[in-house]
């Protein structure tokens, strides 16, 4: 009887040791499973814009090509909207640089077929405003990073949906116009 109860006391023992072990790797299991869906579904999208109908870089273009804002962005001195660069102005230099890029060729479409691109806005201003680029970049001497970010290390542009407060403090700091009707709500 004695050698029985041994033998089960031992038994009893390895299958703890099993069960433990199986919790493990169930446990194991479950942190790298969530780690994995973590890191493709929920990482890359944060901090980061909508993903635009031809993928275009910021980072590439302002940042490591050095393009200024304005080269693509012609407006933005002298017009109430900076405006979106035409294709045309892409195939300046993409008729000869990576013309034959899966994203040049989609864009290229685009252009042979005077489509417009559906670009999904990003800057938000609210319509009773009356903003304008213009006295911002002339007489306000900013640059194009105090608004919209350092565009020039991202490769999607961040949504901004600009709030008075936002405008009031800068505003402030700059000793400009406060007031309503003049400056904004004109």
């Amino acid at each position: 009887m004695k050698q029985v109860l041994n033998g089960m006391n031992e038994l009893s023992e390895n299958n703890r040791g099993g069960t433990v072990r199986w919790h493990l790797w169930l446990a194991l299991t479950a942190v790298l499973t969530a780690a994995m869906l973590y890191f493709f579904y929920v990482a890359p999208e944060r901090g980061i814009g909508p993903q635009q109908p031809i993928y275009f870089s910021h980072r590439v273009h302002a940042g490591v090509k050095q393009i200024n804002c304005r080269f693509c962005h012609p407006f933005v001195d002298r017009s109430r909207i900076a405006g979106l660069p035409s294709l045309e102005k892409c195939f300046f230099c993409h008729q000869y640089v990576i013309p034959e890029h899966p994203q040049i060729v989609r864009e290229r479409k685009h252009y042979d077929d005077k489509i417009p691109v559906p670009w999904i806005r990003i800057f938000f201003v609210p319509d009773h405003v009356k903003f304008n680029h213009q006295p911002h970049i002339i007489w306000g001497k900013l640059d194009c990073t105090n608004c919209h970010g350092q565009v020039q290390v991202m490769d999607r542009l961040q949504p901004v949906d600009f709030k008075m407060q936002f405008c009031i403090n800068c505003h402030k700091d700059k000793n400009a116009q406060l007031d309503c009707w003049l400056a904004c709500h004109h």
